[in-house]
């Protein structure tokens, strides 16, 4: 995943969910009905298929494969928005049975969900960044060039569930380890770059660059190139439970870097400074854990494959995962992107009612285009009609 550093970035794939889903309304009278007032200055502003600027020229086959990717999660489960409870088991039956063809993928948009226009507080305007699969250099045995590990999920992490012993505490979560019979926080960074580890956790490879081995846990995941020529994929396992801090704003606020920081540059000081490197990635105590991937795909919070260009990051206590987004922004190189994202990953920095992390997938394009993405831009939400 990346992108923007000054910002709370995510380890981008899969993170476990929090807080509550977005409180959508269902309107049946009409195609375009009232304001939906929502909790925390959010509004749904209904609107039309007609007023989506470039809706009549995108593919929506692309998107109707990444949904139909959500519905073998999601058909079976219920959501709550505007008060009203749905499934989507009907909408999900009809994607199934619909042609994946431009034609035919639109008109099943068209006539099985609703668009509104979601804004915060009156305005529509967000931020929107970008996040890829990295490829890394490394071997099975931490030697010569290959020092930095990559940590599996360690033996003595406790990951509680809070909401089991209160239920104002539903969706919220600590993670620590037992010493002394009681429950701590868990390592940070810092102890874990010193080798807190060693004996706690499986390393799975280790690789020839501590800035590549910070920046695969902001994306999540990634592949990793063994030196006997083999790949290993590894997925996001679970994290340390502690805040992300991100070092790129460190950096601006120290003066080192001009906003906005984007990850070439950030990747570029820690290579120019290699004795302030790993004191500035402990700056974040966050640490990701890993697992390897049977298959060479990249599986977003709803464990399904995520699709390039089609799958977007949101804030799950305002969009549903797997709910369909129309999103109006720009690429990092200023180009129109305008065409229709599913929702169906979450992050640690992506926060809000109107934020997105677009998912670029691999390869030097989808670095520089998640690297330097730091967009302003819009999304409608398409609501199933019942």
């Amino acid at each position: 995943m990346n992108s923007v550093f000054l910002l709370e970035k995510r380890p981008a794939l899969p993170m476990l969910s929090r807080g509550g889903l977005l409180l959508l309304s269902l309107l049946l009278t009409s195609c375009i009905g009232p304001e939906v007032p929502q909790p925390e200055g959010v509004t749904l502003k209904p609107t039309s298929f007609s007023a989506l600027d470039g809706w009549g020229q995108d593919n929506q086959a692309e998107a109707l494969g990444a949904f139909l990717k959500s519905c073998s999660a999601m058909a079976a489960k219920s959501a709550t928005m505007g008060g009203q409870s749905f499934t989507w088991k009907e909408v999900c039956a009809r994607a199934k049975q619909t042609a994946p063809t431009e034609e035919s993928a639109r008109a099943f948009f068209d006539s099985a969900f609703r668009p509104y226009d979601v804004q915060n507080a009156g305005s529509a305007d967000g931020l929107f960044t970008g996040y890829y699969v990295p490829e890394l250099r490394g071997d099975t045995q931490c030697a010569g060039l290959y020092k930095t590990p990559l940590y599996g999920h360690p033996t003595d992490k406790i990951d509680v569930n809070l909401g089991l012993f209160r239920g104002d505490l539903q969706g919220k979560s600590v993670t620590g380890k037992v010493e002394k019979g009681r429950l701590v926080p868990y390592d940070d960074r810092a102890a874990i770059t010193r080798g807190s580890l060693s004996d706690r956790a499986p390393v799975l490879a280790c690789v020839d660059d501590a800035a590549d081995a910070f920046f695969l846990g902001v994306q999540g995941s990634g592949r990793v190139r063994l030196t006997d020529g083999s790949v290993l994929v590894l997925g996001y396992d679970s994290g340390n439970g502690l805040p992300y801090t991100p070092i790129g704003r460190v950096l601006a606020d120290r003066g080192a870097l001009q906003r906005p920081v984007t990850m070439g540059a950030i990747r570029d000081w820690l290579h120019a400074h290699p004795d302030e490197a790993e004191s500035l990635m402990n700056t974040n105590p966050s640490y990701v854990f890993f697992r390897p991937m049977k298959k060479d795909a990249v599986l977003g919070s709803q464990s399904v494959p995520l699709t390039p260009e089609r799958s977007l990051a949101v804030d799950p206590s305002f969009v549903p995962l797997g709910t369909p987004l129309w999103l109006e922004t720009v690429d990092a190189e200023g180009k129109p992107f305008h065409r229709l994202m599913i929702a169906q990953d979450t992050g640690g920095a992506i926060k809000g009612s109107v934020r997105g992390d677009v998912f670029w997938g691999t390869g030097p394009r989808a670095e520089a285009q998640a690297g330097a993405l730091q967009s302003q831009g819009h999304y409608t939400a398409l609501l199933p009609i019942r």
